[in-house]
C-alpha cells in the first residue's frame, strides 16, 4: 500500500472570494477531502472507522499559502503520513497547480473513540503508512 495519496480538485464558482480566487477556508476543505480519500484507500474509510468506534480528529494545524487558484483550475493535493505513535500521527499535505505549490499544511491528528477518548493508532494503520516527506 502506498504511503501517499494524490487527489484532484476542480475549483467551483461558489468557492471564490470577492477577489475571484479561492477563499482560504476552501483550501482547508480540499485538504480534508484528500485526507478522507487517503484514509479510505488505506481501508479506514469513515464508515469503517465508525463501525470500529474510531475517529481521527485534527488537534493542531499549520497552513502556508504561497499561491492562488481560480475558477476551473484543477488542483492536485498530495497527502502523506509522517510520524505515528500512541494516539497521534502527523500529516503533511501539499497543494499544487500546474506543478507549482500553492498551499501546504502540517497537521497533528489523534485517533479517538467516537466519544472523544484517546485511542491507540490501530496496528494495521501503522503497517500501511510509513514516513516519507514530500520533497
Amino acid at each position: 500500500m502506498s504511503s501517499s495519496h494524490t487527489a484532484t480538485v476542480k475549483v467551483r464558482f461558489y468557492e471564490l472570494d470577492p477577489y475571484d480566487h479561492v477563499n482560504h477556508v476552501n483550501y482547508l476543505r480540499y485538504f480534508e477531502t484528500a485526507r478522507v480519500e487517503f484514509l479510505s484507500e488505506l481501508g479506514f474509510g469513515l464508515d469503517v472507522m465508525k463501525d470500529r468506534d474510531l475517529a481521527i480528529v485534527v488537534v493542531e494545524l499549520h497552513a502556508r499559502f504561497t499561491g492562488q487558484a481560480k475558477l476551473h483550475d484543477v488542483i492536485e493535493v498530495t497527502t502523506e503520513v509522517g510520524e505515528a505513535s500512541g494516539a497521534v500521527s502527523t500529516w503533511h499535505q501539499r497543494m499544487t497547480l500546474d506543478d507549482d505549490p500553492i498551499a501546504e499544511i502540517d497537521i497533528k491528528a489523534a485517533f479517538t473513540s467516537l466519544e472523544g477518548k484517546a485511542r491507540r493508532i490501530p496496528p494495521e494503520f501503522l503497517e500501511k503508512v510509513s514516513p516519507s516527506p514530500i520533497t
